[in-house]
């Protein structure tokens, strides 16, 4: 069935692979970057099926824009995919506020921007599907990861939150928690390292050198992600949560038995607190 879709972060990695299925498959797309010419060049069609848009997701009246033409344009709102993000590495001591801030900006309220620009119109017509793509590190966090899995565990519990306060009109919510993609992820253009870097923290330094040399032969293929979403997208009830990839899987796997563990290991401790 056709859909409309708007997907940012799309000239490059997961957001680009989906466009392209998505227009290979019949479907309309608005897909937003901070470069139109250089999305347009990475997808490569002038088809009337695609929107090009420049955005900047920071801002809060750039994306209302981009949202109010993609309705001009098509008519309506069926999926959106907020997929723009980028990694930041280094320890909370390291990373500046100025490092934190800009990486939630993309990852956090880039997302919430999305999302209050393109309610109204889903609320009014009782219908759509909002897919926010997070990271496993947003369940499972690992050494050298904090502010990127945080905004990535923010994504997730808005994700969860959103789902229940918008499931009376119809709308759908589904997070998704990908492990590692083939993508450009691991390299500059989408992943930065504290500029100022602590010599303390060799575990940490440990930890990006391990992640560094994953590129290139990370497990995800980008295609086959698009092909999920697809599926995704015309499922009556998708889930609202969705780890994506084996190496995902089976870490909240790990992470679920270490909670049930300091469930069972903390429960008189946890109980402690109630009136008695």
């Amino acid at each position: 069935m056709e859909k409309v879709w708007f997907v940012t972060g799309a000239s490059k990695g997961l957001g680009l692979s989906l466009v392209k299925k998505l227009i290979a498959t019949g479907q309309r797309v608005a897909a937003t970057s901070r470069h139109a010419e250089a999305l347009s060049e990475a997808v490569g069609t002038s088809s009337d099926q695609f929107l090009p848009l420049q955005v900047d997701l920071a801002n809060e009246a750039s994306v209302r824009e981009a949202v109010q033409k993609t309705q001009e344009t098509f008519g309506t709102l069926d999926v959106i995919v907020n997929n723009a993000g980028y990694g930041i590495g280094g320890s909370i001591e390291e990373l500046t506020d100025a490092e934190t801030r800009t990486s939630f900006d993309v990852n956090v309220f880039g997302t919430l921007n999305v999302i209050r620009a393109v309610m109204p119109y889903l609320r009014q017509q009782r219908s759509g599907h909002i897919i926010n793509i997070a990271s496993i590190a947003g369940f499972a966090a690992n050494t050298g990861w904090a502010i990127y899995g945080a905004s990535k565990f923010a994504v997730v519990g808005l994700s969860e939150v959103l789902a229940e306060d918008v499931k009376e009109f119809g709308i759908k919510v589904t997070v998704l928690e990908p492990g590692a993609f083939r993508t450009q992820f691991l390299t500059k253009e989408s992943l930065v390292f504290a500029q100022n870097p602590i010599e303390d923290y060799q575990a940490i330094r440990n930890s990006h050198a391990k992640y560094a040399a994953m590129d290139g032969v990370q497990q995800g293929d980008p295609e086959r992600a698009a092909d999920v979403m697809l599926e995704l997208a015309a499922m009556e009830q998708p889930p609202v949560r969705l780890f994506m990839g084996s190496d995902a899987y089976r870490r909240a796997l790990q992470k679920l038995e270490i909670v049930r563990q300091d469930l069972e290991t903390y429960q008189n401790l946890s109980f402690a607190t109630d009136f008695q």
